[in-house]
């Protein structure tokens, strides 16, 4: 067996059967979740921006609907200012501002409903439920081992 007096030669890789890109690569294994670090971060970056991305269509989204909530509201406070004025000048026009009043009411209500259903979620206690469980367990069990050590 003769050594290669060059490493850069591609005639000596060429007899053992490596192929010159194959130079300086990890000839380990295949890379797998637990033989790639790099693969599992890229993997957590993109999850990361994901919810980011998420995050920010969420915050988008809010601010709409405390614009419209706040339009809304004030539209509601001219149709009552118009109710009032209605019911001295004009009393036909009562069953209208009403149905308008009944529907812009429930608008916001639904909006209401929507902006306080992010603040609180139940996928936002999902990982503080397991720790309490998990943890409380511990305890638990631990309590059972003192009080049987105890007695």
């Amino acid at each position: 067996m003769t050594l290669p007096s060059d490493p850069s030669d591609p005639s000596d890789s060429q007899r053992s059967g490596e192929l010159p890109s194959d130079r300086g690569v990890n000839r380990e294994g295949p890379p797998g979740s637990d033989s790639n670090p790099l693969g599992e971060i890229e993997h957590q970056i993109q999850d990361t921006e994901r919810s980011l991305n998420h995050l920010k269509e969420r915050i988008a989204q809010v601010q709409r609907d405390r614009q419209r909530q706040r339009e809304l509201q004030n539209r509601r406070d001219d149709i009552r200012r118009e109710v009032r004025q209605a019911k001295n000048t004009n009393p036909s026009l009562l069953p209208e501002l009403k149905k308008e009043l009944k529907q812009i009411q429930a608008t916001l209500e639904a909006i209401e409903l929507n902006l306080e259903s992010e603040l609180f979620s139940f996928s936002a206690l999902r990982e503080p439920f397991w720790q309490a469980l998990r943890f409380g367990g511990i305890g638990i069990i631990i309590g059972w081992l003192l009080r049987a050590w105890a007695s």
